[in-house]
This record gives C-alpha cells, structure tokens and sequence, in this order.
C-alpha cells in the first residue's frame, strides 16, 4: 500500500446501530481507495484514526474493518522495515495486531484475516535471496521466519478448534480489500495470494466468493508455506518424506476444513503446483505424491457423508468430485511411472470408501427416473467419470462451469483411447487379457491391509474372468435371454460393492450401453 494518502473527509463514528455501520464503513473505504490513486496524496494518519474508531465501535467488527485498519497501520511510514529482523518484527506485530482485533470474532473470520501476513511474509522470502547475508545472519533470519511460519499454523490450528459462529458476507469485493495492501499492480489477486493456482485464484472474481472460501484460501497457502520451507531446508528423501506425510495428514486432520481440503485437491489438477516461488522445482514431484497420499489414502471424519450433508450443496458436491478426479490423476501418473502397487492402492482406497456411494446418489438425484438405471461400466475413478460424461451427452449437465477444463481434458483423453483402440485392432494386435488385468498387490503393505490383498485377488479374478469372456464371445459364447426375449452373449462377471468391502455377483442388465458386463481396458486397472 502507498505510505502517503490524500487528506479524508471525517466521519463521525461514534456507536453505529445497524446500517449506518455499514453505511460509514463503506464510505471511508471509498473515501481510502479514492487517496490510493490520487496522485498528490498526503498522509495516512486521518484514516488511520477513522478505521480506528470503527474496529473500537463493535465487539465483532466486519472483516473489513479490521483489513484496512491492519493495513494503515503495518504501513506507517515511520515504522523501519528495512532491516531483515526490523521487517521480521514489523510482520509479527502485524499479526499480533490482527489477533487482537479479532479476539471477538469467530473462527472463520479470524483465519481470513491472516491473508496479509501470508502475503506480506512471502514476499519477504522471496526478498531475503537477493540479501548479502552472513552465515550467522542469514541462520537467525531464517530461524525467525520459521517462527513466524509456525506462529501462523498453529493460530489457525486454534481457530479450526473453536466453536463456530454465524459466518458474515464480505460487505466489499476481495479486489477492493486488496488495493489497500497492493498500489499500481494489475494483476494484484495474483500478487496477494501467491501460493494459490491461477484456476483457483479465478473464483475470487466469482459471484458467491465469501469469507468461508477466503477462509479455506488462506489455509491452504499457510500449510503450503510451511511444507515448502521445511522441504527447502531439510530436503524430502528418506525419513524426511515419511516426517512430511505425517505431518500433512495430522495438519489436513486439525483443520477440519474442507474449503481448505477442496483448495489443495484442486491444485493438484494443475500441471504445476503454486510453488515454484519458495521451494525448488526439483522437488515439486516428490511434494504432490505426498499430497496424493494424504488427500486420498485416508478417510477424514470431516468429509463423511454426515459431515457434508450440512454444507451447502454446491459446495459438498464439489469436494466430492474433486476429489474423484483428483483420484484418476493419481492412478493414471502412477500407471505412467510403472508403479503399478500404489496405483492399486489408490483404486483400493476409492472402491472401499463412500465416495462412490456419494457421487452415485448425487448424480441420480439430478438425471431423475428416467435414466436410473444406467450406471458406471466399472468401479474406478475414471469409469465413473465416463458415465458422468455420457450422461452430459444426453443433455443433462453434470459438471459445473469451474470444472470445465477437466471436463476437455477427459473428451480429450477418451477420444485417445478410442484412437489407440481402433488402431491395435487394425494392427491385429491384443493385449493379452491375464496382463492387461492383474492386480499386483506386492509390497501393499505400506499403505493397505490384509484385507486389500483379498480384495485384489478377488479383482484379478473379476477382470480376468470378463476379460476371457469377452474373448469366447467373440469365437461363439453362451448365450441367454433378456427380459425382451432377446439372445446376448453370457458373462458372468464380479463387480467389487462401491460401498462395502466384499465382492458381489451382478446378474442384473447392463446399465452403460455395452452388451458385455466388463470394465474398460482403462478404468477397472489396466496395468502396463
């Protein structure tokens, strides 16, 4: 923010009932932003004594209040913050002064509040390589800014803890609140929130951002910022990686947010995670691993069914379909890599959660009676994905507009796997059927059970099963009726429950089109 502003109007903001709360506190922010780009602006210390008055004038002053006010005053001019630890200081008592002004106010809007110190002490990262620092030095700066990082992490550790309250709108728009941290930047919400993707970043400027997702926002780019910095500094190889893991599960199971947790699943959409700016790029493939662990390998409480029934429903049925997509990333990088065990596990944990279950319900909820009969061609991520795809093709929409782009990626990656079909076939080449469905359940033990093995071997059989079937039909199979009178080809095939943990026989007709019950050579686990 600029340190000299033009001279304000003063307001009188003695105890406010009401609107006229609302109604001064809008005015001095326009009466602000109006200084901002003023070209023979003054002081600050009008304003400053303005916003004063208002966060004194209520016991929970709106997030506004207390934003702009922080800003005035971490901006003084004669504050020194030229110095390493003077600008370390100045950010401690910036979110010091934001703690205490939001003592009062609930959880959400407590944790919002902290967007500025995560901006400003970025910033200060990314200036301290340019520093000539000594040895000495530049290990207590940096043992500082750790302080700080932890400092940060463990107030909205607390926050995540606390009862919550009614949760308030946002009285002004985000790109308001940031023109009084950032002067003369176009491109300021990308400035402001550094650690967010760009796709993420967009739904700022999206009708319906609140504070709960600034909330999750800022959750999000404080765990990214601590995770980053220890990886910088200790490295991510050997025990290290498995500290990392616990510590982003045990992080991801104290917040409880799930605005946070559909935040992060949501970076890892991106061909690049948000990180490059603070953490070397060689280990951004070591950092999303990780991240694929702890977002889908375990079951958070947070996100049952139960738990998300109570969230608005726009926003449950985007944790569930992030993560679902999420989930067939994972397994197709891990195919891609020839780690065959861990894509497994990923199917694994997919098949035996209620996820299925919960996009199953959703999705019949919405295309109604006269297509509830037809179902996924298989259990895993990207079968249910297809189905949501042929669905949308009969004119009902599915996915919503921010999940547009992975929307053309799956047409995209569909109509490749069509192409490859039909050339093997013109090249008269099969893949051999007990390959292209064994289930390796070797070295299951780091992330799976006894009952995993189970359940693989029972999958193995399924797949191969159906796999052979579909060969004999093709040289002369059994055949049976259908309800029609009609003769089709016979297969009996396995299909693993979605919800439970044991496989059941399917008898019933097929519900996607095939006249063969089998999973796609791609979705039930094709392993190469």
């Amino acid at each position: 923010m600029a340190s000299t502003l033009a001279t304000p109007k003063t307001y009188s903001v003695p105890h406010f009932v009401g609107k006229n709360y609302e109604i001064a506190l809008n005015q001095s922010i326009e009466a602000l932003l109006t200084s901002l780009a003023s070209p023979d602006s003054r002081n600050s210390s009008s304003f400053t004594s303005n916003f004063l008055e208002l966060v004194q004038s209520k016991a929970d002053p709106p997030l506004e209040t207390i934003w702009v006010f922080a800003a005035l005053t971490y901006t003084d001019p004669s504050t020194p913050i030229n110095e390493p630890l003077d600008r370390i200081i100045a950010i401690k008592d910036l979110l010091q002064l934001i703690i205490s002004c939001s003592a009062s106010c609930n959880s959400i809007k407590s944790i919002a509040l902290v967007a500025p110190v995560i901006y400003i002490l970025h910033n200060f990262i990314l200036d301290l390589k340019s520093l000539q620092l000594g040895p000495n030095k530049e290990r207590e700066v940096k043992r500082e800014i750790k302080g700080v990082v932890d400092s940060v992490i463990g107030y909205i550790n607390v926050c995540c803890n606390g009862v919550e309250g009614k949760i308030d709108d946002l009285i002004r728009p985000m790109n308001d609140l940031i023109r009084v941290w950032i002067v003369d930047n176009v491109d300021s919400l990308r400035v402001f929130f550094p650690l967010l993707s760009d796709d993420t970043i967009a739904k700022v400027s999206v009708e319906g951002f609140g504070m709960v997702e600034l909330a999750g926002f800022v959750v999000a780019e404080a765990f990214l910022l601590k995770l980053c910095w220890k990886i910088e500094e200790e490295g991510i190889g050997g025990k290290m990686k498995d500290e990392l893991k616990s510590w982003v599960v045990g992080s991801i199971t104290g917040f409880r947010n799930s605005y946070f947790y559909v935040t992060l699943a949501s970076m890892l959409l991106e061909p690049v995670l948000p990180i490059t700016s603070i953490m070397n790029l060689e280990y951004e493939d070591g950092l999303r691993k990780i991240l694929y662990d702890a977002l889908i390998l375990v079951e958070y409480s947070f996100l049952s069914p139960e738990n998300l029934s109570r969230l608005p429903a726009a926003h449950a049925k985007r944790v569930n379909f992030t993560k679902l997509m999420v989930t067939n990333e994972a397994i197709d990088l891990f195919r891609e890599h020839g780690e065959k065990t861990k894509a497994i596990s990923f199917l694994n944990a997919f098949t035996n959660s209620s996820l299925p279950s919960q996009i199953m319900n959703w999705v019949r909820s919405e295309i109604g009676n006269e297509f509830s009969n037809i179902e996924p061609n298989g259990s895993s991520p990207r079968a249910f994905l297809k189905w949501m795809l042929n669905i949308e093709n009969r004119g009902i929409k599915i996915f919503d507009n921010d999940m547009s782009k992975y929307r053309a990626k799956l047409i995209s990656h569909n109509l490749q796997e069509e192409l490859e079909q039909i050339a093997k076939r013109e090249g008269g080449k099969k893949p051999d059927s007990d390959l292209l469905f064994y289930i390796d359940n070797k070295g299951q033990e780091e992330y799976g059970n006894r009952e995993d093995e189970d359940m693989n071997k029972s999958l193995s059989a399924a797949f191969m099963a159906a796999a052979h079937s579909m060969e004999s039909s093709e040289n002369g199979g059994r055949k049976r009726k259908t309800k029609n009178g009609e003769m089709t080809e016979k297969v009996k095939f396995v299909k693993y429950n979605l919800v439970g943990n044991s496989a059941v026989p399917r008898n019933d007709d097929l519900s996607s089109g095939s006249e063969i019950e089998n999973p796609d050579s791609d979705e039930d686990m094709e392993v190469k």
